[in-house]
């Protein structure tokens, strides 16, 4: 037996990581415990998700209420499963920078030992097999903020004769600039994946994503940008903005891209990989424009306010060039732009949020 392991399994990438290997007949194993509704309160739970998936795909999916922190009943798991686990996908963390600055203990075990755990569990028990962490840009710190942008009417923009014109590449340094404990966390967790697979000959890859987004996403304000935008354009909540005028920029790659461009990985795997990821030139835009996207699907007005002050580390501007791995995977695509993405999270949660 073949099975794909998956860590934060009723997330936004772990549910498409579940719902893409399932429906090609793996056997999928999940690991989540919920810990996105501890975070971020009752309406960021991710059971509702974990009930689908079940529902769904009964025998296929295997699901773990364990926390990645728990050492024991981690290897546990692993050891059950033995060398048949052929592909862990690490998606499991506490993604946000504020709440990082509240309880910076819980967040670094989170990112960091959890990633330790899963990755000395993984070469101990299984080591052929292939292993994938969902990174993030966060990675770079604040590096992006000092380069020459240009502000526009509704968005930042950068020269374009500029070398990351097209997207920020792997060579941006993330070396002496500021992180937020969040971004740090998963600096820690992203060099253990490259050194696991460097010193120990293990097949990684560290997939350093801008924005992830999809219906699947249970957004809030601390985490989820257009799943909770949209959430708020269609229940009339209000929303903020923090900063940069609201012409920030990011660039948005939907959940199956992504959990599609792992696929590839897994297929032609490769030692100690690093790859920025996102929706690059095909799939960005500022809030600015993600909110008149919004208002226009769900033929809303957005009730929101802006606060001057930027929340700590975040980005001004940020595309991701994405033509290292297209490079080493010509089969891969981005299939989804800003317009259907949001679209798409619009019509498939019209009935879980009204």
């Amino acid at each position: 037996m073949t099975i794909i392991l998956v860590t934060g399994s009723a997330g936004l990438i772990g549910s498409e990581s579940v719902r893409f290997f399932c429906d090609r007949g793996y056997t999928v194993v999940g690991i989540d415990n919920n810990m996105r509704q501890t975070f971020f309160g009752e309406n960021a739970s991710t059971k509702w998700n974990r009930d689908l998936l079940l529902e769904k795909y009964e025998e296929r999916y295997i699901h773990h209420n364990i926390d990645i922190r728990d050492r024991e009943a981690v290897t546990k798991l692993f050891q059950d499963y033995g060398t048949d686990i052929s592909l862990i996908i690490h998606t499991a963390a506490q993604p946000s920078h504020d709440w990082a600055a509240r309880d910076p203990y819980t967040d670094f075990t989170v990112n960091a030992n959890g990633t330790l755990i899963l990755l000395e569990n993984t070469r101990q028990i299984c080591p052929n097999a292939v292993f994938i962490f969902c990174s993030t840009n966060k990675v770079y710190g604040d590096k992006p903020n000092f380069l020459p942008l240009i502000e526009q009417e509704w968005r930042w923009e950068i020269e374009e004769t500029h070398p990351y014109s097209v997207g920020i590449d792997e060579t941006m340094c993330i070396d002496q600039c500021k992180h937020s404990l969040f971004g740090t966390s998963k600096v820690a967790a992203d060099v253990l994946v490259q050194e696991y697979g460097r010193y120990f000959d293990m097949k990684t890859a560290s997939f350093r994503g801008g924005c992830l987004t999809g219906p699947s996403h249970s957004g809030t304000e601390l985490h989820g940008f257009l799943s909770y935008l949209m959430k708020c354009t269609m229940l009339g909540k209000p929303y903020r903005v923090y900063g940069y005028k609201g012409k920030q920029v990011r660039d948005n790659i939907h959940s199956y891209d992504l959990v599609n461009a792992f696929y590839h990985f897994y297929q032609a795997p490769r030692v100690a990989e690093v790859y920025n990821i996102g929706g690059s030139r095909f799939s960005n835009c500022s809030i600015l424009e993600a909110i008149q996207e919004c208002e226009a699907i769900a033929e809303k007005k957005l009730n929101w306010s802006y606060e001057e002050v930027n929340r700590s580390g975040d980005h001004i501007w940020w595309i991701s060039d994405v033509r290292k791995f297209q490079q080493h995977y010509l089969g891969w695509n981005l299939t989804y732009g800003i317009k259907n993405i949001i679209k798409e999270i619009y019509i498939q949660n019209t009935s879980r949020w009204n």
